[in-house]
């Protein structure tokens, strides 16, 4: 099939970033005022009022908007019928729901346009850091409307963001030139870092989800990096199983290092 063009990203682009400030505001008028909170998934998943009311928000708009896209978000009951779609929404009312509950500004909304299983527009909005990233295509990423790209190589250790416990399969040696960043409790965001060259990279722990990743995929291929799976390869979404292996996140020419890095954690 044909993909659309250009043009047409763009269009979507303009929407979803719309989409995303305004849920943005939504959730933030929530923040610091104890949301009623319920959890999920044999309440390992913390939920709040502010996450559905967000999402509420974004179905309303989108599919209003597009209503011949498919959708597949965090906060809404998974409908198979998305898969016979070739253009769906991939959405996460607020990535990071467990630092916006504790009132840590490190949470984010997160909009992509996803087309034959790879996301073509992009909008995360960071509402209580004034942060907007935005990404199509073909097309600039930018961050508060200014390029952004990842870093190189620009000392003698690398900052990556990783679990202690990944951290720890790692060969000593190799470990010695990685900087550990304190955690960052939002996927997308974190991811976002990487391609605005704030940390050179995050390794990502098995089983998250299209929503936590597909925005920040395309943000940080445009900036000049890539999300892959252990063995390199490109992510894809809108599949019927939606959870994903152990990842990583880089500039480009630091990824292979980084994967010879994963072996062991992959087998975990």
């Amino acid at each position: 099939m044909v993909a659309l063009a250009q043009t047409d990203w763009l269009a979507d682009l303009a929407l979803i970033g719309e989409a995303a400030r305004r849920a943005g505001e939504v959730a933030l008028s929530y923040f610091g005022q104890s949301p009623d909170v319920w959890f999920k998934n044999e309440g390992r998943s913390p939920v709040s009022a502010a996450d559905l009311a967000a999402n509420e928000m974004l179905e309303t708009m989108l599919r209003g908007a597009r209503p011949g896209y498919g959708w597949l978000s965090e906060e809404t009951d998974d409908d198979p019928a998305r898969l016979s779609h070739d253009t769906v929404f991939v959405v996460d009312p607020i990535d990071g729901t467990r630092a916006f509950i504790a009132g840590e500004r490190t949470w984010c909304v997160s909009v992509a346009v996803v087309h034959e299983g790879r996301p073509v527009a992009a909008a995360l909005y960071a509402p209580a850091l004034s942060e907007e990233y935005l990404a199509s295509t073909g097309g600039a990423v930018r961050k508060n409307g200014e390029p952004i790209e990842v870093a190189g190589r620009d000392g003698p250790r690398l900052r990556v963001a990783t679990p202690q416990d990944m951290l720890n399969t790692i060969d000593p040696m190799f470990r010695e030139g990685l900087e550990r960043v304190a955690h960052i409790p939002s996927l997308a965001y974190r991811i976002a870092m990487v391609a605005d060259g704030r940390i050179h990279a995050t390794f990502v722990k098995r089983n998250s989800h299209d929503w936590d990743l597909a925005a920040a995929d395309l943000i940080l291929e445009r900036a000049g990096g890539r999300l892959t799976d252990s063995a390199g390869s490109t992510l894809q979404y809108n599949r019927p199983e939606v959870r994903h292996e152990v990842l990583c996140a880089a500039a480009a020419p630091l990824l292979p290092s980084l994967l010879a890095q994963l072996a062991p954690a992959s087998r975990g």
